[in-house]
């Protein structure tokens, strides 16, 4: 196979088989200081896919970060079919500032495609969209749970696109959700330009978590194998992900303490008390029950809570399969949990 044409980003030229850095302008702060978004370009010797990760569209989403500079670190640009971009902070000011938004209180993932005119984050989102996303051919986008919140690793995608859920059961996140692609998304633009995406979503906001980083590093290497992008993969798991139909969150009954009976990745059933609601003084205690069958994906890691407030994230399945989908998580918590690098 013949060596592929130089990759053009930003009037810069990525000969085939080498790795440089590209820094777009985004905007400049108010003491003049210029804002880049840092794209890792790795331009494989041999046509291929063009594969973008990106992380911390939320600025607050740490995992995702380590997750891209361990493969930056990974990958050899000779020995790669293709071309991998890597953004490893896309909202580089929710970064600074440690919190989810930009400075106008707006959500990046809900400002795209965006526009050149508007907004602070419909700009970034323009070009992020304009210089990256219409030059991908796949896409995996990087997450966590919110602040004080702990999500399951799983991977969330339109599973009616046959090529974005075979990257998804590739992935090998224990579990895999079908989810709805929301307007302004980073997934939904993705969507209509014909660019296959995965988001994999673990861990919490501003926390680094070391089985959430190292199933996301295994899983995009997973992932670029099955796109013929290399031969390497990540270390082969004991389960084939399972995939979920729908999820819920289940809320808080009563203002107080929450007195937590479950973990994240339990398997539950119907009308099981997942916590108990009482009050500082004891006056007064609720149960709060799962609503159906399912594994515990999310949850809340603070133990008070208003009435209404969001607690645990319950996934839904097959109901001859929910035992299988316990045994996979099972199977994760044991492979992952008990080793650190």
């Amino acid at each position: 196979m013949a060596r592929q044409a130089a990759f053009e980003l930003a009037e810069q030229r990525i000969p085939a088989g080498t790795q440089r850095a590209i820094k777009l302008p985004a905007a400049r702060l108010y003491n003049d200081t210029p804002m880049d978004l840092h794209v890792e370009v790795l331009h494989g010797l041999k046509p291929g896919p063009t594969l973008l990760v990106c992380a911390a569209i939320h600025g607050d989403e740490l995992n995702g970060i380590d997750i891209c500079r361990r493969l930056i670190k990974k990958v050899n640009p000779k020995r790669l079919n293709g071309t991998l971009m890597v953004v490893p902070i896309v909202n580089v000011f929710g970064f600074i500032q440690q919190t989810r938004y930009l400075p106008d209180r707006r959500d990046l993932n809900r400002c795209f495609p965006g526009s050149q005119r508007g907004a602070l984050g419909s700009r970034l989102a323009h070009l992020f969209y304009s210089q990256l996303l219409q030059r991908a051919t796949h896409l995996i986008d990087l997450h966590t749970g919110a602040i004080h919140r702990s999500n399951l690793p799983q991977v969330r995608t339109d599973i009616q696109d046959p090529i974005a859920l075979q990257m998804a059961e590739e992935f090998h996140a224990p579990l895999i959700l079908h989810a709805r692609e929301r307007d302004g998304s980073l997934r939904s633009c993705a969507s209509e330009l014909g660019v296959h995406s995965i988001l994999y979503e673990a861990g919490e906001a501003l926390r680094f978590d070391e089985a959430s980083i190292r199933t996301g590093l295994n899983g995009i290497l997973n992932v670029m194998k099955y796109l013929g992008m290399s031969t390497r993969r990540g270390s082969r798991k004991k389960f084939e992900p399972m995939v979920g139909n729908s999820s819920q969150w289940v809320r808080n009954e009563m203002d107080g303490l929450i007195i937590t009976k479950v973990r994240l990745g339990e398997l539950v059933s119907k009308n099981q008390v997942l916590a108990y609601s009482t009050s500082p003084y004891g006056e007064a205690e609720v149960a709060i029950r799962s609503p159906h069958d399912g594994v515990i994906i999310g949850m809340s890691n603070i133990p008070i809570a208003n009435e209404g407030e969001a607690l645990f994230h319950v996934a839904k399945f097959d109901p001859d399969l929910i035992d299988q989908a316990g045994e996979i998580v099972d199977a994760f918590i044991e492979d992952f949990e008990p080793r650190v690098l």
